[in-house]
């Protein structure tokens, strides 16, 4: 659920500032872990200068905070379903007997269900990326023009 309530007379330098911690987030496509380094540093540098700042400042990282817990749950339950897929395809004589792993007549009919499970979670990360991506240019334009933003389906882990 998103709100948006104009602010009275934040200076520029603010707007900036809290539009900045938003984008930095995208830094995460070129540097590991961006998402959080970067708005962790500019918020912590102006949490206490700027009520603005420190609002924004607070949904960049709940917002990144909630999407690792979400890729997480998504990750536990992709990672164990394509591992049993494949564990239960691999002929056991091959690896005994050291011979040249071949998965032959891989059996999609028994195993569609948990490939259904895992392809869908595979799915909803990748909208995932693509939801934040465009929330958090969202979210930097209604900040430059001075509101209030929330991200939706967000936990508050910083109050």
């Amino acid at each position: 659920m998103e709100t948006s309530t104009p602010l009275i007379m934040e200076t520029t330098s603010e707007k900036n500032t809290a539009t900045f911690t938003h984008l930095s987030t995208l830094t995460q496509y070129f540097i590991p872990f961006g998402n959080y380094i970067f708005p962790i540093l500019i918020w912590t540098s102006y949490k206490d200068k700027s009520e603005f700042v420190n609002h924004h400042g607070k949904q960049t990282l709940n917002f990144q905070l909630s999407l690792l817990l979400y890729t997480l749950v998504l990750a536990l339950i992709a990672i164990p379903v394509f591992v049993t897929v494949f564990l239960q395809n691999l002929p056991m004589e091959a690896f005994f007997n050291d011979h040249d792993f071949e998965i032959r007549n891989f059996d999609f009919q028994g195993n569609i269900g948990l490939l259904t499970i895992g392809g869908t979670a595979v799915v909803l990360f990748g909208l995932l990326k693509v939801v934040e991506f465009f929330l958090v240019i969202y979210a930097s334009i209604k900040t430059s023009n001075g509101e209030y933003y929330k991200y939706p389906l967000t936990i508050p882990f910083i109050k």
